[in-house]
């Protein structure tokens, strides 16, 4: 892991210390309040608007970069203090683990509106008939098919290391397909934002809250829809010799932290618990930074100044 510069000297410009509470209730203010960085955008904003305001409140913070799954050991182990946009559909094997070994817990849910699943560009839908029903790709394998993929059709997936639910899918749907990892959320957007231009074939995993959608047309492959029992009773969806033949969940956010956290700094823990992040503002600031090459520093501390309103009374709550 790679610890980041602290966001202390980027405190906004007349954001005074607010109802601060004495030390007891601040708690270890002396020591930094770690951060997980993960590797998108959205969650990098809202850990940085948390971390912003916690320095308001008088607190230390650092953010350190960290793998979706690898981070749960460390926030187990106490290496990093608290990951603010967990989506428990891609939690990884560790993060229930941690849990119920009592290492860490579940703050509150982050609030995101979301959707995860197959996306598309709209002009998809002239090239393979029958979408955004999932079984179109069966009859359009043959426009998917690339060098790297032969003889079966291609899907983009996400990064290796967040997981193999692309492959996942494919093998319980049982497509003549492959899933081939993107390096990055930069190259799943830059392929999407290529095929769209291009008017090429391309199917890919992604997810909402996310600024892509509102510069591209695109669409939602419609896989059976999620079910509790789609996960154990291979009887359940198209394939009765699987699990798993069905769409994703919806995914939940959630703010997780170290087991010890709340006793350590519990003006910090209360704020979290309330601290919420609102889904169009998040694209906004995405887009800012992603597409207009804005610096997330500047970014945060608009909106952290531009939304006090919003924030202070979570403030007040967790330090009276």
């Amino acid at each position: 892991m790679k610890t980041f510069t602290t966001l202390s000297a980027l405190l906004l410009a007349g954001v005074s210390t607010l109802g601060m509470a004495n030390a007891a209730e601040m708690g270890a203010a002396d020591e930094p309040i770690k951060l997980a960085i993960n590797e998108w955008t959205g969650q990098q904003i809202t850990t940085h608007i948390a971390g912003n305001i916690l320095e308001s409140m008088g607190y230390k913070v650092e953010y350190v970069t960290a793998g979706n799954f690898p981070q749960h050991t460390a926030l187990g182990e106490g290496d990093l203090s608290a990951s603010l946009e967990v989506w428990l559909n891609n939690a990884g094997e560790i993060y229930p683990k941690m849990k119920e070994a009592g290492k860490t817990v579940d703050i509150s849910p982050l609030g995101l509106e979301t959707r995860e699943s197959w996306v598309y560009p709209k002009h998809m839908e002239e090239l393979c008939p029958g979408l955004p029903n999932w079984e179109a790709l069966k009859s359009c394998k043959e426009i998917m098919i690339t060098a790297e993929t032969f003889p079966q059709g291609r899907i983009l997936s996400y990064p290796a290391d967040w997981g193999t639910r692309s492959a996942d899918i494919i093998k319980a749907l049982d497509l003549d397909y492959k899933a081939v990892p993107a390096g990055s959320e930069g190259a799943l957007v830059a392929e999407m934002k290529s095929a769209a231009a291009q008017k090429t074939p391309l199917v890919m995993m992604f997810w909402s809250p996310h600024w892509m959608f509102a510069d591209i047309e695109a669409g939602w492959v419609e896989l059976p829809a999620y079910d509790p029992a789609c996960d154990t009773d291979p009887a359940w969806g198209p394939n009765p010799n699987a699990t798993g033949d069905c769409g994703v969940e919806k995914p939940v956010t959630m703010k997780v932290a170290w087991s010890g956290f709340e006793e350590k700094w519990p003006a910090a823990y209360a704020f979290l618990d309330a601290f919420q992040m609102n889904t169009a503002d998040q694209e906004t600031m995405m887009k800012a930074i992603d597409q207009n090459g804005e610096k997330i520093e500047d970014v945060v501390s608009a909106y952290v100044e531009a939304t006090k309103d919003t924030w202070t009374p979570w403030v007040d709550a967790a330090t009276k």
